[in-house]
């Protein structure tokens, strides 16, 4: 499966796996990007993403660590 930026959850879940040592309601936003960047499974346009689709996304994250 591969990755989008409008995969928000999916995102979070492996964010969530991948990283379990940060804390994503203390990551910026240019780092968030970079990590979603590194997952294995991404593959879209990095000018396709922006703070909405990052803000999405850590919400998401933190809903999952909790």
């Amino acid at each position: 499966m591969t990755l989008k930026w409008t995969d928000v959850q999916e995102i979070a879940i492996q964010l969530s796996d991948s990283f379990p040592d940060i804390d994503p309601l203390t990551i910026n936003f240019v780092n968030l990007r970079q990590k979603v960047m590194e997952l294995p499974n991404f593959s879209d346009d990095p000018e396709r993403c922006g703070e909405k689709v990052l803000e999405a996304i850590q919400t998401a994250w933190i809903e999952e660590v909790e």
